[in-house]
């Protein structure tokens, strides 16, 4: 692990499509770091509500409770903006399927709109992937004690520039910064060979299979015997994984439920969430059962859903795909020159490849071979992407005549930059690249760290309120449950009911108040009950009295 600054910490944060873990380096071992509901991994999900902001656990407990008042975005989908233009086909058919609005903002890239605080907002990619890296830093800070900036975070093989770049602006808006990152692939095998290394005692080639929830990546790599790695071929695809596979049960069950009720329910964000939702379910399912159910209580219009789906039936909806996934792992082969009979080890990562259908296909492609399943395969994902750009700075000339010499460089990140040489000035030049895909400014990314820290602010600010208004009710609670028990004078509680009372009415009004005062009305109820009960008095009984005698208290 690349060494960060004296006496600071380094974390390294898996950014997953469904879920993310954050580890750190401790006492010569990666150790994961479990969050505040003691869960290894945090849901890599974004929610808004008209009130706040939730990221992780929050948000996933949030879109089961009150889906029609929630937008609910998965890291997956923002994955799937990074680099694309708002006009890209593939954009415009996954905004069908997405729970969210995205419209086009400027240089045509993708935005995600929300309502937040009374007010709409939008957020590119880059963003709603940040504030799940600022939720794993903050996992990491509550387990250090410590302020945490530098991080190691692992990327996918097939990630190229625009994406390497995107995942480096995002870490910069949640306020890290970026050690080195590191291919997934590369990381997979790494994690393998800590708990194997007698098995490299010499050269193996070693595949790996990473079919995650947005993407397809297969890697072949050679490991020597001095257990130094090599990548000899990487292919796969920028839209491939488990979310297809829940599209295509989604649009089935869409296209079922139209035939029998003649009734689109596509423009239903609402059922569209619930259902997208239990596919996903099913499909989890399914890789353990032969069959289950999907059943929606008032689906859309009031009229319930209800349908039973059996791995076959799920395995011929997305049989082309997973064929796909094979033809890849072939180009992969065919690119480094290889036979698959060379290939030592098969490792499995990323949560679709539990489906058992892919195993099997994948089994019987290498004649039987075992597939190493060790890995927790939720830890390592794969996304891949595209990206294009154009070089400027070059002086005027007619056709032909200009000269440039160009250096290209790819940094340890897997960063592209250019120097070049213009011959007719004899000038060399570091140029500039222009994203035609939307790559952020450094004045965006400056806005968006300073909006980060308002919306972090914002999010502290809600937790007290919060706090404090369960402070409220549960001295509420308590006063409720002590004049019950407790004699007083009817002035003193008729005080106290009268205290209690205008503190329920004030709270009922639904108003959103702020922390000190909220904490004047807890004060005050404190305030009023100190007097009331000063004056309360109760007798603890004495061994031998039979006649309510015994020793009298006064209550403070």
């Amino acid at each position: 692990m690349p060494s960060s600054r004296k006496g600071s910490p380094t974390i390294g944060i898996d950014l997953g499509t469904t879920y993310s873990c954050v580890a750190v380096w401790k006492d010569n071992q990666v150790e994961i770091i479990t969050n505040d509901q003691g869960n290894r991994t945090t849901p890599s999900c974004v929610a808004f509500t008209d009130a706040e902001r939730l990221i992780g656990d929050g948000a996933k407990n949030q879109i089961a409770r009150n889906a029609a008042n929630t937008i609910y975005i998965e890291i997956i989908d923002a994955k799937r903006l990074i680099g694309r233009r708002f006009s890209d086909v593939e954009v415009y058919d996954d905004m069908k399927l997405w729970p969210f609005n995205v419209i086009e903002g400027t240089n045509d890239n993708p935005n995600i709109v929300v309502t937040y605080n009374g007010y709409e907002q939008r957020f590119s990619a880059e963003e709603i992937l940040s504030m799940v890296k600022t939720k794993m830093k903050e996992v990491a800070e509550a387990y250090i004690g410590d302020t945490v900036k530098d991080v190691v975070i692992t990327v996918p093989a097939y990630f190229n520039d625009c994406q390497r770049q995107a995942t480096k602006d995002a870490a910069t808006i949640a306020g890290l910064n970026v050690l080195r990152m590191i291919n997934e692939p590369t990381a997979a095998v790494i994690a393998y060979g800590v708990g194997n290394m007698s098995s490299f005692n010499r050269k193996r080639n070693v595949l790996v299979f990473d079919l995650g929830g947005g993407t397809f990546d297969v890697s072949l790599l050679t490991i020597s015997k001095q257990g130094t790695f090599k990548v000899k071929a990487v292919a796969g695809d920028t839209h491939l994984g488990g979310e297809d596979f829940d599209n295509r049960m989604v649009t089935y069950c869409i296209e079922d439920f139209k035939r029998t009720w003649d009734l689109d329910v596509t423009g239903n964000k609402r059922a569209m969430t619930r259902l997208k939702d239990e596919c996903e379910k099913a499909k989890r399912v399914l890789s353990y059962a032969t069959q289950t159910s999907i059943e929606l209580d008032s689906f859309h219009e009031g009229i319930d859903f209800s349908m039973k789906i059996t791995r076959a039936k799920f395995e011929q909806l997305n049989m082309n795909l997973f064929k796909k996934c094979i033809n890849h792992l072939e180009t992969c082969l065919t690119d480094a020159k290889m036979e698959k009979s060379s290939i030592q080890e098969v490792i499995l990562v990323g949560g679709s490849t539990r489906i058992p259908k892919v195993q099997h296909m994948l089994q019987e492609f290498f004649d039987g071979k075992e597939l190493c399943k060790s890995i927790n395969p939720d830890e390592v994902v794969a996304y891949g992407g595209s990206r294009s750009f154009i070089i400027s700075g070059i002086p005027p000339a007619p056709k032909g005549v200009s000269v440039v010499e160009h250096c290209f460089e790819i940094d340890e990140n897997g960063i592209l930059t250019i120097t070049a040489k213009i011959v007719s000035t004899g000038k060399t030049e570091k140029l500039s690249l222009m994203n035609l895909s939307g790559r952020l400014s450094n004045q965006e990314i400056e806005k968006m760290v300073k909006d980060a820290k308002k919306f972090k602010h914002e999010d502290n600010e809600f937790k007290r309120k919060a706090e404090a208004y369960n402070a409220l009710d549960d001295i509420i609670y308590d006063l409720k449950k002590k004049i019950k028990r407790n004699d007083m004078p009817p002035k003193d509680l008729k005080n106290v009911e009268n205290a209690i009372d205008d503190t329920i009415e004030w709270l009922s009004t639904g108003k959103v108040a702020a922390v000190d005062k909220i904490e004047r009305k807890k004060d005050y109820l404190d305030f009023i009950s100190r007097l009331a009960f000063s004056n309360v008095f109760f007798t603890l009984p004495l061994a031998g009295c039979t006649n309510g005698c015994g020793l009298r208290l006064r209550i403070y």
